[in-house]
C-alpha cells in the first residue's frame, strides 16, 4: 500500500526539489564569484555595475555619480563579467 506513495515522493523529488536546490546552489555560487565592475541585473529589474562588495551587501552604480547599496540576494544574475 505504501509503495504508490514512496514512487509519487520519489518523482516529486527528481522533478521538483532537486533542480530547485541546484538553483539555489548556482544562486549562492554566483553571489559569492561577484566582483567590482560586474554588470548585474537586480530583482526590481535595474541594470547596474557593482562599485564594491561586502558581506551582505553590494553598492551598485546605476547611473553616473548615482550608487545604491543593495542586498546581494537581490542580485538575480550577472549579464558582463569584469573586463581584465
Amino acid at each position: 500500500q505504501f509503495l504508490p506513495l514512496v514512487f509519487l515522493f520519489i518523482i516529486f523529488y527528481f522533478l521538483l526539489i532537486r533542480p530547485q536546490q541546484k538553483r539555489q546552489k548556482e544562486h549562492v555560487d554566483m553571489l559569492t564569484k561577484l566582483e567590482k565592475n560586474d554588470e548585474v541585473i537586480t530583482a526590481g529589474g535595474v541594470h547596474a555595475t557593482v562599485i564594491s562588495v561586502g558581506d551582505k551587501t553590494a553598492i551598485v552604480r546605476i547611473a553616473e555619480n548615482v550608487k545604491v547599496e543593495v542586498e546581494k540576494s537581490s542580485i538575480t544574475s550577472v549579464t558582463k563579467k569584469r573586463q581584465e
